[in-house]
């Protein structure tokens, strides 16, 4: 059964990105229609897959990390505006019955992501 999963570090702490706010997008064109929003655990994870099972079905997604709230909420200094306040990783799902993991590295100044297992 196919699921999509992600995973937040903070790699400015070392430590996983814990409270960090984020909502998928399922993207038809130039339509986006939000699908689900969590807040990550203690390890960084959202408690449950984003997609899985009838829910999970090929297309073109968007996560949308509040990387920048997270940040100012750790009482990080950030300038005005922040170099990142939403991190946007738009990506496709082409076989909805493999696991789909989309993991975000993130400082305040740089992120990167790739597909997981």
């Amino acid at each position: 059964m196919g699921r999509l999963t992600t995973h937040v570090l903070d790699t400015s702490s070392g430590r996983p990105a814990a409270d960090l706010s984020l909502q998928l997008w399922r993207v038809e064109g130039s339509q986006a229609r939000l699908l689900t929003e969590c807040k990550t655990n203690a390890d960084g994870r959202c408690d449950t897959p984003l997609l899985e099972g009838v829910t999970m079905a090929s297309g073109v997604y968007q996560l949308n990390f509040a990387v920048g709230d997270y940040f100012l909420a750790r009482g990080i200094s950030l300038p005005t505006p922040s170099f990142l306040d939403d991190v946007v990783i738009r990506f496709g799902i082409s076989t909805p019955d493999q696991h789909y993991h989309v993991p975000l590295l993130v400082s305040p100044y740089g992120y990167s992501t790739y597909r997981g297992s």
